[in-house]
């Protein structure tokens, strides 16, 4: 078979060579959440006959577009072609980027050479931000080769996002009550699943897979450490400016204030029954969410859909969880940007923002638990070309290794420091720990020794 050709579960998919990785585009890992399938838990694929050419990116969730190229997220990630794909409710899709040298080539394969036999490599799974609203698994900060250079799988993947994934009613929760309000994270427990199931076929190891995610895609970290759904399914953490103890940014929608806003939905929607609901357009509840969202951000509300506590997927709030170690126990790596979301301007200048110290509490109350070790981050690389500083998802472009993608007029420093960074992350999915050869010491982060790895050029 071509090392271009893998077979999984579900049929052979054929991928296609990308900056010295064998990359397989747009692979479907659960059936389209569309018609009687919108608003229930991900049903698994539908096998295929023949080989699934993997050499497009799949649809996007669907999505308002707020991050034009006039706004600052929008010139900073969103302002090329490549992640424009259309939105769709039929959107469930993975990518992966395996190292060339982990499948087999042409040649070995006629001498009968398996993958099998080759060491298998860890997994990097990760979970793209956006409020739980925008983004999708091929962003262009995403993109990269880096870490199959360094060994690693990466597997990035879309799931569904805003009321799509998140809304809960009773009419919901009477169908299915774990799920109510949780399809977006039950996504990504899906995807997870396909990974374990599949991976080993691309020389992946199912039991080395390291979840990882920033801002939204941290709070979906923080979500899967602490629901049972998810439980054995991941070997390592990294949590990217979403999490920390005591929590700062995440919050517990419980299932009254979630039921309050789906009854919002369906008032608007005009809609009596469920099946109503399920008829009614993409675009249609786009606009409703979009109205609804806009009402609760002018009241103070925040973000209107995200993770349920639902007393089945979700049964106590995230400090709770902490506290009473109902978390998983495994090492984790957390952290924040010196100009992060929720740091003001005298935190910033400070650099003591409660986001930080969250971070470390983190630390010490894993310690306390007597969990695996934690280790602690803190970017404070102030981007050039113009004054946002060390902002939200500053350090994205560092750690995936994607500089070259990047607009702004960067340094060798830059380049030096993305290095550093790259083989931090990868080394941890590798052994738990980001320390290797030729590192700084990255020791955990303890009581004793509250240890932050400083990112700084």
């Amino acid at each position: 078979m071509s090392s271009m050709i893998v077979e999984t579960k579900y049929g052979k998919i054929q991928g296609v060579k990308e900056d010295g990785c064998v990359l397989f585009k747009g692979v479907p890992y659960a059936m389209a959440p569309t018609g009687q399938l919108r608003f229930k838990a991900p049903q698994p694929p539908k096998p295929w006959e023949g080989v699934f050419v993997a050499d497009s990116f799949g649809r996007r969730s669907p999505q308002i577009e707020v991050n034009t190229p006039d706004t600052f997220y929008g010139k900073e990630f969103y302002q090329e072609e490549v992640f424009a794909t259309p939105i769709s409710e039929d959107s469930l899709y993975l990518n992966i980027w395996v190292p060339e040298d982990a499948l087999d080539s042409e040649e070995k394969a006629e001498e009968n050479t398996s993958v099998q036999d080759k060491p298998l490599l860890p997994v990097a799974f990760y979970i793209h931000g956006g409020a739980f609203m925008g983004g999708c698994g091929h962003e262009l900060e995403f993109r990269t080769g880096a870490y199959g250079k360094e060994g690693v799988i990466l597997v990035t993947i879309n799931y569904r996002l805003g009321l799509f994934g998140f809304l809960a009613h009773p009419w919901l929760e009477a169908e299915d009550d774990a799920a109510c309000g949780n399809y977006g994270i039950m996504d990504q427990i899906a995807a997870l699943t396909w990974v374990k199931e599949n991976i080993r076929a691309f020389g992946g190891d199912p039991d080395n897979i390291t979840i990882f995610g920033q801002s939204a895609g941290c709070m979906s970290v923080q979500t899967l450490l602490s629901t049972p759904y998810a439980k054995g399914k991941f070997a390592k953490a990294i949590l990217q400016s979403g999490a920390g103890y005591p929590v700062i940014i995440q919050k517990d929608v419980t299932l009254e204030q979630a039921f309050e806003y789906g009854e919002m939905v369906v008032k608007k929607a005009g809609v009596s029954s469920l099946e109503e609901l399920r008829a009614v357009s993409m675009e249609d509840l786009l606009k409703i969410q979009d109205e609804i969202v806009g009402e609760l951000m002018a009241s103070g509300k925040g973000l209107a859909f995200c993770p349920v506590l639902n007393g089945k997927f979700r049964t106590m709030t995230y400090e709770a969880a902490i506290e009473n170690g109902a978390v998983a126990n495994v090492p984790t790596m957390i952290g924040s940007t010196k100009n992060d979301i929720t740091v003001t301007p005298e935190e910033a200048q400070s650099q003591h923002s409660r986001l930080r110290e969250s971070c470390k509490g983190w630390a010490f109350q894993m310690e306390k638990l007597g969990h695996k070790p934690s280790y602690v981050y803190y970017f404070k690389r102030d981007l050039p070309g113009d004054d946002a500083g060390a902002f939200h998802s500053s350090e994205l472009w560092y750690m995936f290794g994607t500089l070259k993608e990047c607009w702004r007029p960067l340094t060798e420093a830059d380049d030096c420091l993305a290095e550093t960074m790259v083989s931090y992350w990868t080394n941890f999915m590798k052994n738990g720990s980001p320390e290797g050869p030729g590192l700084k010491l990255w020791p955990p982060c303890t009581k004793e020794d509250p240890f932050e790895m400083i990112f700084d050029i």
